[in-house]
């Protein structure tokens, strides 16, 4: 089995140290039908991998890592020539020999003096036979679908093999109690969903089934994972399992989210430096997400932990820009009510946000002479065009002070919705709605919720047909 990787320069404040003694490493590595070549020692952190240290082979193939502190313990990798490598456990003894093949280092490595790491290579060959048995009948019942009796047979077979899975894992765990195999191959062991009862004579009980399917997946997911062990940190195992949670588990609502991050962070307040690893991970995570209310997640995290003294791994120039960033983001959150505006119009007269009675009123931030507005306004107007009749009305705020281009660009292109003019920002309009660029697009309810926020032009009409039919 053929692997390759990126290796990382190492990143100090990605790789915090833990855990150290005295005792140092030693990790004498022999590749027959390879000399006079450099190896590299790396390790996991998260999804990345960082160089730890690195032995150039003698004419026999034979190296030492050699280091006087203890490595952190976890999921290391012995990276050879053309960026192949195969993964070893650095667990509390860290003297040890490897012995390998360079043409056939999977099937012909062989650990001496670490016992743990002996069965890790047994473990992988076994588990990748069954894995591979199991993708063969996976791969038949797909081509036996119309075959009601080989689909059966198939099926039992598929079931018995993912049994078969499950107990060996469970035998591997026993095996090794206390050591960081079992760690990593418990955290392996899918979650068990109990038979769902639902009590007779509920209202739609298949939708009931699945809220309470739902809800124990979602509450027992990371029952097989020990926040407390920061061995975790330095495999890929933990960040995956956050990203699998995360992704595919919970509701993509704000505050669904938001509940599972405070169960998250309390799971890892036990140990500082896991604690710190799950706090880094959500906040890039949602900082980066492009998802439609996930400011929400952002500012949450932001203020639990970042900015209430909890994050003490961060300097205080970085709190200090945090908080004005998200800031920006209190008053204009998914559900909040809209802030007012009231302001001059291209009309002479005095206009007011919530003055707009309709069932959808998109607000709409642009400049006439912006390169993204000078696409997106004639697209909104179409758009205006067909839908003003249909209780939608726009508020447009121009964000540039020059009234002459202004006026001249609403008369040549016609533009008959609201025209708000704040060229003092006396509205504040640039805070409330957090305007640093242009164009954005807001979409209230008629009670002037903010229901959508920073939308491209053209999902527009789509949003709102689907708002009227689902929610309305």
């Amino acid at each position: 089995m053929k692997r390759s990787i990126t290796v990382f320069l190492l990143i100090l404040f990605s790789a915090p140290v833990f855990c150290q003694d005295a005792n140092g490493y030693e990790i004498s590595v022999s590749v027959s039908g390879l000399r006079d070549s450099t190896l590299f020692l790396a390790y996991h952190f998260g999804d990345k991998q960082y160089l730890k240290d690195s032995v150039k082979l003698d004419t026999k193939g034979v190296g030492i890592f050699k280091g006087e502190e203890s490595l952190p313990q976890g999921i290391y990798m012995i990276v050879l020539p053309g960026r192949n490598y195969f993964e070893v456990l650095m667990s509390e003894d860290q003297h040890f020999h490897v012995s390998c093949s360079y043409m056939d280092f999977y099937n012909t490595l062989e650990f001496k003096g670490s016992e743990e790491n002996s069965y890790f290579i047994r473990y992988q060959r076994k588990w990748v036979s069954m894995q591979q048995e199991s993708n063969s009948v996976s791969k038949r019942l797909q081509s036996y679908k119309q075959n009601s009796d080989s689909l059966k047979l198939l099926t039992e077979k598929q079931q018995a093999l993912e049994k078969d899975k499950i107990e060996y894992l469970k035998t591997v765990i026993s095996d090794n109690k206390g050591n960081l195999l079992s760690v990593l191959v418990k955290s392996l062991l899918p979650v068990k969903l109990p038979e769902i009862k639902v009590p007779a004579g509920v209202r739609n009980p298949d939708s009931v089934k699945w809220v309470m399917n739902y809800n124990y997946n979602k509450d027992h997911f990371f029952d097989n994972l020990d926040f407390s062990d920061e061995r975790l940190l330095r495999t890929p195992i933990l960040q995956a399992r956050l990203e699998a949670f995360f992704k595919n588990v919970v509701m993509p609502s704000p505050d669904s989210i938001n509940r599972q991050v405070e169960v998250i962070l309390k799971k890892s307040e036990s140990n500082p430096k896991v604690f710190q690893f799950v706090s880094v991970y959500l906040f890039n995570h949602y900082r980066e997400s492009e998802i439609m209310g996930h400011d929400a997640v952002l500012l949450k995290i932001a203020d639990d932990v970042y900015l209430s003294g909890k994050a003490d791994w961060v300097t205080q120039d970085f709190k200090d820009k945090l908080s004005k960033d998200v800031e920006l983001l209190r008053h204009n959150l998914i559900g909040m009510k809209a802030r007012d505006l009231i302001m001059d119009s291209y009309l002479g007269i005095f206009v007011s946000l919530y003055d707009i009675d309709k069932d959808f009123t998109i607000l709409y931030f642009w400049e006439p002479n912006c390169g993204h507005c000078m696409e997106a306004t004639p697209k909104l107007k179409e758009y205006y065009n067909k839908a003003k009749d249909y209780s939608v009305e726009i508020f447009a705020v121009c964000t540039t002070s020059d009234r002459t281009t202004w006026s001249k660009y609403i008369e040549q292109n016609e533009l008959t919705w609201i025209n708000g003019w704040d060229p003092q920002r006396a509205t504040h309009y640039d805070y409330y709605y957090n305007i640093q660029s242009t164009p954005i697009v807001y979409i209230l309810d008629r009670n002037k919720k903010i229901i959508a926020k920073k939308l491209a032009v053209e999902d527009i009409s789509g949003f709102i047909d689907n708002y009227r039919k689902f929610f309305k």
